[in-house]
């Protein structure tokens, strides 16, 4: 994962560890994601309740490891999850990186 930057605290062995519970997340129940800004993307998931936690979850756990990510979570009217993502400038790519990710893995 040569997208990681310097300022996550995850230890190497435990980060495809936690890149497979995002994959997992994204296939189970992405339906769209939008690029809002270089330094802003927000994920539209679908699914039961369990969603929702599973998102909050893995969320605080990685700010607590990337504490450059800020994850913003609510259930939308129509009972989707939004999670916004954004990061600094400085992090733009891992951003990006991480939507190309969750693109190229959500369900059809």
């Amino acid at each position: 994962m040569t997208w990681v930057p310097d300022a996550c605290t995850l230890p190497a062995t435990e980060q495809p560890l936690r890149l497979a519970e995002f994959d997992a997340l994204v296939a189970e129940a992405l339906t769209s994601v939008n690029s809002v800004s270089a330094t802003h993307a927000q994920l539209v998931l679908d699914g039961p309740e369990t969603t929702e936690e599973r998102a909050r979850d893995l969320a605080a756990r990685e700010a607590g490891c990337c504490s450059f990510f800020t994850f913003s979570i609510e259930r939308a009217a129509e009972g989707t999850v939004l999670v916004d993502i954004t990061v600094p400038e400085v992090h733009a790519a891992v951003l990006t990186a991480l939507v190309e990710r969750a693109t190229a893995g959500a369900r059809s």
